[in-house]
């Protein structure tokens, strides 16, 4: 029978200052998170000696009231009782609120980039592939056909603002339109051709490395227009302006004209900024930094290639990269080559060979699709969707291709490869080092080598120290769904976390468990999940099973049964507390596969089947079926071990659990056919 949680969801909106209290309220995996008008009103002491709450926390601007693995139904409970609307489930915090300021820049990044992922990696890809056939001459580059194709490849990337401008707006709170609106000006074209205007007003910083042509003026005030079209840091910084702005004109504007009156305000004062202030100076910046490699390239081109290989994917996370385009611009006007940005075209080949090694390294399935099609997107130079979806929230893998990319400069550095032409991506900016007037084929050669080296050093650096970064959080996930179902399984309270039962003093007497499956049982460290292999939830086996029915492995109750039907815990009547866990991360296959036969609660005997799963289905999803057999409770035992070796059957004894009684008791066996 399903539990009844009204009485638990009175209590918890009473205890949060009550209805009127609520702005609104969310649910993640374990925590209700509450958005209340004054934090102050609630009671943390009597919430947190709630039965069925373990803890409330206050993070982000949210009171969080954990409740573990129940909370989509306590959630249930609380909008009926509230009458709120319902937000429906959220994510985890991408990062609490003691992390570091990196930590939050990063996912604040990445966070941003999240959502136009898949957008990202289609167009490189599609850009790519027209590059190509059309640097092999299979389509002119003057043709429809193929300006079509590139347009759609490359809309993404220019008017990247745009995209940015929506979800940088989610990231920091205010209306997304807003954001868009302010992408959209930012890369209007009216302003993207006055960047290029040749009438000059002034320069500004005339003489030194900073000199800004001034085309037009707002209000009289001199405006540095700048091209905004690929950029990524001008709409990031203006859209977190906008967002001070926007909540600053809720507070004044009547409410009866907030719909219009707030986005006037917003815009007519954050975007006016973001021209004049904004903009030129993250253009500056990276001027900035186009200078300082020119200087260090003439003292020693192999240090400016290691500088250059290391920091490039960095300047282009923060967009600051235009002002070395712009000194390459300037050099292949003034001296006909460029010996500056050819430092880093092969860097993105460091990239993924790190995404390349995470492929192979990952046990998340979603991670893994992602990877592949950032892969392929990066093969053509296109790496945003490697850097911002997979490796750079990782930190470690990020790091990692750096140190690879600042090899590839180097070699580039060392074999004096210049650019003569502005290059395109990739394997397709080799074209570019070649000169024109003829000469040795060396530089080029060097480059080919630079590209290769970068690949193979981001793979084995990845492989050999970046392994820990690839799942951390997906194994953190994982841990944490099979300790809920642990808890579950021993009908453990708050005020009892499985550490607590584990380190109780009084052993269980001795006793037995028998195969719940026909299979090959194999010690538990063989299990690629190191949840399991590790032994933290408890000692016992794994079965890979030949048969796709899980029975009982002793006389006992249900204490948890997942919807989804891959895991079941179980009490026995000794008091062993048995977790089944039906494959390696089969809970996302949402059921598909699984049927289960009992209920929680429900007393079985030993032999009596509890769930039905099809081994086919599960492996053609791309799943094992490595079922591990975990005695959660080991620690009220002397001794765990394994029984059995090889081919078992149903019914036949595997696990002998040593307690403070000399005589194991006889579990009831079950004979099959």
């Amino acid at each position: 029978m399903a539990k009844n949680y009204d009485e638990l969801a009175k209590t918890i909106i009473q205890n949060v200052g009550g209805k009127d209290n609520v702005t609104s309220v969310v649910h993640c995996a374990t925590r209700l998170r509450f958005k209340l008008k004054d934090e102050k009103k609630a009671n943390d002491d009597v919430l947190k000696d709630t039965d069925g709450v373990v803890t409330v926390v206050k993070a982000g601007g949210q009171y969080q009231v954990v409740i573990g693995n129940e909370v989509a139904d306590v959630y249930d409970a609380v909008v009926k009782e509230g009458g709120f609307n319902g937000g429906g489930q959220v994510p985890d915090d991408d990062v609490e609120d003691n992390s570091s300021f990196v930590d939050k820049a990063v996912a604040l990044i990445s966070g941003i980039f999240t959502d136009i992922l898949a957008p990202l990696s289609a167009g490189g890809i599609i850009k790519g592939l027209v590059v190509l056939v059309g640097a092999m001459g299979w389509l002119s580059t003057k043709s429809c056909t193929y300006q079509i194709l590139y347009a759609i490849g490359d809309s993404i990337f220019y008017f990247l603002p745009v995209f940015l401008g929506v979800t940088a707006a989610r990231r920091f709170h205010m209306n997304q339109f807003i954001g868009l609106a302010i992408g959209a000006t930012l890369t209007y074209p009216t302003m993207v051709q006055l960047a290029a205007s040749k009438t000059v007003l002034g320069t500004l910083f005339k003489g030194t490395a900073f000199a800004s042509e001034i085309h037009t003026t707002f209000f009289g005030i001199p405006v540095i227009t700048m091209n905004y079209t690929s950029t990524v840091l001008p709409v990031l910084f203006t859209v977190w302006f906008a967002s001070i702005i926007e909540h600053w004109a809720k507070k004044w504007i009547p409410s009866v004209v907030q719909m219009f009156l707030v986005p006037v305000v917003t815009m007519i004062i954050a975007l006016p900024v973001a021209f004049i202030v904004i903009g030129p100076v993250m253009t500056w910046v990276g001027d900035a930094i186009g200078a300082v490699m020119s200087g260090v390239y003439n003292f020693s081109p192999i240090i400016a290639g290691l500088l250059m290989g290391a920091l490039w994917q960095v300047l282009v996370i923060f967009g600051v990269h235009w002002g070395i385009v712009a000194v390459t611009t300037a050099d292949l006007a003034a001296l006909g080559y460029d010996p500056i940005l050819g430092l880093s075209c092969m860097v993105c080949y460091a990239q993924i060979g790190v995404v390349l090694a995470i492929i192979r390294q990952t046990k998340d399935k979603k991670l893994k699709e992602t990877a592949t099609g950032a892969f392929f997107s990066g093969l053509f130079g296109v790496t945003e969707p490697a850097i911002y979806g997979i490796t750079l929230p990782r930190k470690t893998p990020f790091v990692l291709s750096c140190i690879a990319g600042a090899v590839s400069g180097a070699i580039i550095g060392a074999f004096h490869s210049v650019l003569y032409i502005m290059p395109s991506m990739g394997f397709f900016a080799i074209p570019a080092y070649i000169n024109p007037k003829g000469g040795s084929m060396t530089t080029i050669v060097g480059v080919i080598i630079a590209g290769i080296v970068a690949f193979i050093a981001g793979f084995a650096l990845q492989m050999l120290f970046g392994k820990k970064s690839v799942d951390a959080e997906y194994n953190k996930k994982q841990a944490q769904k099979v300790a809920d179902a642990a808890n579950e399984a021993a009908n453990i309270t708050k005020s009892a976390p499985v550490q607590a039962i584990l380190s109780e003093e009084k052993e269980n007497p001795s006793t037995k468990l028998v195969s719940p499956l026909d299979g090959e049982v194999k010690p538990l460290s063989e299990i690629k999940d190191e949840v399991f292999s590790s032994g933290a939830m408890g000692e016992g086996v794994a079965i890979e099973p030949s048969e796709g029915v899980l029975h009982a492995p002793a006389d006992g109750k249900i204490a948890l049964v997942f919807p989804t039907g891959h895991a079941v815990g179980l009490n026995t009547t000794d008091g062993a507390e048995v977790l089944m866990h039906i494959g390696m991360d089969t809970v996302n296959l949402q059921g598909k596969g699984f049927k289960t036969l009992v209920e929680k609660g429900q007393e079985v005997k030993a032999g009596d089947p509890l769930v039905k799963f099809n081994i086919k289905e599960i492996k053609a999803a791309g799943y094992e079926v490595t079922t591990p057999v975990v005695v959660t409770n080991s620690k009220k035992y002397e001794s765990v071990q394994q029984v059995a070796q090889g081919e078992v059957k149903v019914g036949q004894e595997i696990l002998s659990l040593q307690g403070s009684n000399a005589e194991v008791k006889t579990t009831g066996q079950v004979q099959t056919n």
